[in-house]
């Protein structure tokens, strides 16, 4: 899964004046997602250049956390980077080489990798869009690592949310999530958040509905795809 390419390009629509013009930058990083064994703390990230022109770019490490569903970042030393900022032509690539200092022992460390976008000067009348791309890298520890998730919902002011807590040392990725009631009802979940939930943290998806009906009075069932595994659970609904 961590040799796929992510392309993204971002694109501003400017309608104000006639005279204004709109340059779009494209960028192309391949792997999406890094992940680090305690055998070998090195890895490499191609940066490839889309566009008709030359493009100024930075990289920046993080180390990434989750405080009850949000994500915080803070620099850190404990990546090298190189290079940390450089030029590449257009329809070139570059390769960016990251070390890790320090192996994590008993716990999964997690880090983000910050790809930006440098933009010369903008002419008269034209808008330039920035882009800033951002990589998950994950070190695993040298114990044995797994994710352990316990369910629940939570209300939250007039909001209901599904809250996962990993009590494990690894991240786990939940994707399509499903929320069923014990009549077969499907409980929609509000798209658009990211489907980590780091080691020794929560995360949470808020539901598109404000109270639960009757006919869901016990247990609802969970369905998801883990990064290795189907999960299949019962969720108690009430708070």
């Amino acid at each position: 899964m961590f040799a796929r390419i992510c392309t993204v390009s971002l694109l501003a629509i400017v309608s104000l004046f006639e005279s204004t013009t709109v340059r779009a930058q494209t960028l192309m990083i391949e792997p999406v997602s890094i992940r680090m064994s305690p055998s070998s703390m090195s890895a490499t990230l191609t940066v490839t250049n889309k566009s008709s022109e030359g493009m100024a770019f930075q990289v920046r490490g993080f180390t990434w956390s989750q405080h009850d569903g949000k994500d915080a970042l803070a620099p850190t030393d404990q990546l090298l980077l190189s290079p940390p900022l450089g030029t590449i032509p257009a329809a070139t690539s570059q390769v960016v080489r990251i070390v890790l200092r320090k192996a994590p022992e008993e716990h999964e460390s997690s880090y983000r990798i910050l790809i930006d976008q440098i933009p010369p000067p903008a002419a008269a009348g034209t808008v330039r869009v920035a882009l800033r791309l951002s990589v998950p890298l994950f070190a695993e520890p040298a114990a044995q690592a797994r994710p352990i998730l316990r369910w629940g919902l939570e209300q939250n002011g007039d909001q209901i949310e599904l809250v996962a807590k990993n009590d494990g040392n690894r991240h786990e990725t939940v994707r399509d999530i499903s929320l069923v009631t014990p009549s077969g009802t499907a409980l929609r979940i509000e798209s658009g958040q990211l489907p980590y939930v780091l080691a020794g943290s929560s995360q949470r998806w808020r539901l598109a509905t404000k109270s639960l009906s009757p006919d869901a009075p016990g247990s609802l069932r969970l369905t998801a795809r883990g990064e290795d595994a189907i999960m299949d659970e019962q969720i108690n609904s009430k708070f």
